[in-house]
């Protein structure tokens, strides 16, 4: 099972998994950026919808401003927010967007073939 999407790749789970029942405000932070590091563009959408089923999606529209449809749409699957649509959902959350380096993969020791 995917941990941001909670879609399961092989047979059908017998029991749905709800991962906003158990995500808690203090948690928000690490579970956004896992979704971040997971490389997968997609996921963001889909862990900021997370977030927004705990807040609310009609608390989560009022504090950003933006329509409870804009914000269905932002946060589908298929969902490409702007920065500005971002920097307002993070911020009801009490959260902002930063930027840091990339962290580099160690370099290979050179080997020499045996001759």
């Amino acid at each position: 099972m995917h941990a941001i999407t909670g879609k399961t790749t092989g047979a059908a789970a017998s029991v749905p998994f709800d991962p906003a029942r158990f995500l808690r405000a203090d948690d928000l932070a690490g579970f956004l950026a896992e979704a971040l590091a997971d490389g997968d563009h997609r996921a963001l959408p889909i862990a900021l919808r997370t977030a927004a089923d705990v807040l609310g999606m009609a608390e989560l529209a009022r504090r950003t401003g933006l329509s409870r449809e804009t914000l269905y749409r932002t946060l589908s699957d298929k969902g490409n927010p702007r920065l500005d649509t971002l920097g307002a959902i993070l911020g009801a959350f009490g959260l902002r967007l930063t930027v840091a380096p990339t962290p580099r993969k160690p370099a290979r020791a050179k080997t020499r073939a045996l001759a």
